[in-house]
């Protein structure tokens, strides 16, 4: 199941897929937001805007706008590794 960031609940984690747009800061790049790269949904700020993620140990707040232009394969909880 794909989606993006911004339709994360709250604990959700999510496999980075892909950006749907080249205008990804290079400062989220560095921060470990990379395809492959695995992100939680830590908070939403009262006004839905920023929303706090988990990405590498580091929590970045990002925009819902920058967050819709990240696509995610959730990571199921239920599935027993």
């Amino acid at each position: 199941m794909d989606t993006t960031v911004a339709h994360l609940k709250r604990g959700q984690r999510g496999i980075i897929k892909e950006f749907s747009s080249d205008a990804i800061p290079v400062k989220l790049l560095e921060l470990g937001c990379l395809p492959g790269n695995e992100i939680e949904l830590v908070q939403v700020a009262p006004l839905n805007d920023p929303i706090y993620i988990n990405v590498n140990g580091s929590h970045i707040a990002i925009r819902r706008e920058m967050a819709l232009k990240i696509a995610l394969e959730l990571i199921d909880e239920n599935t027993v590794s």
